[in-house]
């Protein structure tokens, strides 16, 4: 059985998680924590598998605690939920060592997505007296997506990223490099994946004169 700690500073939206949580088979919540300290106190006392970890906390910012785990006894796996939607939060969750970052709102299956993916990857490390190339490729490169996989040369990483960059609205591909610090051609080619799997939709919007720009929104 895989435990799990929720934290969350709303007491209605840890339940709904909780919930969530004990819904999907090998997974149990051994805990809650509605503030940082507490987060950081329960991880000691209960040594949780994994950690679903908000941003937004009243006495500090998810990321601090992120980091106070790290440096702790247990250090435990931790998937960031939260609607912090900027990008340096993303990357300060990526650097800090979250398995993933869910947005808020989100439907079970999203967060079932994600524990199943964990259950996986923690059987099969567990099982391994040695990791391969294969192995180490999971746990590193492959995250769980609805559909086909990403192209060659485009990893899981930087998709989030410039899906949550785009979550702030239509932007043309310039626009969206720019707020995700990538070179155009970059942002450009994982736009252009999203709309060919269906994941954002694009249109032309025509100017005065030259070639009509293209702008990207979410599906």
């Amino acid at each position: 059985m895989i435990t799990v700690l929720v934290v969350d500073d709303d007491f209605m939206v840890a339940r709904v998680h909780s919930g969530y949580v004990a819904r999907t088979p090998g997974f149990a919540v051994v805990g809650t924590a509605h503030t940082g300290a507490d987060a950081v106190r329960l991880v000691d006392e209960l040594a949780p598998d994994l950690v679903l970890l908000d941003i937004y906390l009243p006495d500090m910012p998810g990321l601090d605690v992120l980091r106070a785990l790290r440096n702790g006894a247990v250090d435990p796996d931790v998937i960031v939920i939260t609607a912090a939607t900027d990008v340096d939060t993303v990357r300060g969750a990526m650097r800090g060592g979250a398995l993933h970052y869910l947005i808020k709102p989100f439907a079970y299956s999203a967060l079932h997505d994600q524990l199943q993916h964990f259950a996986t990857l923690h059987t099969r490390l567990t099982a391994l007296g040695s990791a391969g190339q294969s192995d180490v490729d999971e746990v590193f490169g492959a995250r769980p997506r609805a559909g086909a996989g990403l192209p060659k040369g485009l990893t899981e990483q930087t998709a989030e990223l410039v899906a949550s960059t785009l979550r702030e609205g239509e932007m043309s591909a310039a626009e969206c490099a720019a707020a995700a610090h990538l070179s155009r051609v970059s942002a450009r080619r994982y736009l252009e994946h999203f709309v060919a799997t269906g994941r954002a939709h694009v249109r032309l919007r025509y100017g005065a004169t030259g070639r009509p720009e293209r702008r990207y929104r979410l599906s």
